[in-house]
């Protein structure tokens, strides 16, 4: 029998809240700016559940050149300002959490503190994770890595077998299944469902189905 599930970890971004479809669009219009075209689809492959740090690395490699330490910053509005007119939360997401008040929960996003208090402050979610949230800033490696999930788990006190991570990336999966986890795969949002399969994971398109997916699994 599988050891019963102790802990929910979810991501932030495209999980908790709809910010993937915005900032991909951003995405594109910086990269172009910086020098590298590609698609929403190709950003969406290449970067989405990677750290700021990776996402850098990729872009210098392709465009052979270092780019100033605080590059981010001279775009950084053009994210917040169109995430601060269309930010909302995931479809279902507040349906799932007010089901899942009997299981500890926690958040660990590729994303900065800075970006989540932002991001969740504005969908009303942060009271429900004040405490137990957890960035990539914190740990030496990003998704795909486990790092980021394992500290988590230190972080709680739970074991990584029981725990369970909600993720709508690639990267973000990969990570989960490295740390020995049990991942539950949110197809609703930018990353098409087959990509997202893999052993040890549940795929899903529903929030409100994953309180009783949980429960089975």
């Amino acid at each position: 029998m599988a050891q019963p599930i102790e802990l929910v970890i979810f991501d932030c971004d495209g999980v908790l809240v709809d910010s993937e479809r915005i900032a991909v669009r951003v995405d594109a219009l910086v990269l172009a700016e910086l020098g590298w075209n590609l698609t929403e689809a190709e950003i969406v492959d290449r970067f989405m559940g990677l750290s700021s740090r990776s996402m850098t690395r990729q872009i210098e490699d392709h465009l052979g050149r270092r780019l100033p330490a605080d590059w981010e910053e001279e775009f950084k509005p053009l994210y917040d300002e169109a995430l601060a007119a269309e930010l909302t939360p995931v479809e279902g997401i507040v349906d799932a959490l007010d089901a899942l008040t009997h299981l500890p929960t926690c958040v660990a996003s590729s994303g900065s503190h800075d970006k989540m208090r932002f991001t969740l402050g504005m969908t009303g979610l942060r009271p429900r994770f004040e405490g137990r949230i957890f960035s990539a800033t914190e740990v030496e490696h990003g998704k795909p890595a486990p790092d980021l999930f394992l500290h988590a788990a230190r972080k709680m006190g739970v074991v990584p077998e029981a725990c369970a991570v909600v993720e709508d990336s690639q990267y973000g999966l990969q990570a989960a299944r490295a740390a020995g986890m049990r991942a539950f795969a949110y197809a609703g949002g930018l990353t098409p469902a087959d990509r997202l399969e893999g052993p040890g994971t549940v795929v899903f398109d529903d929030m409100r189905r994953l309180p009783g997916l949980l429960a089975d699994h």
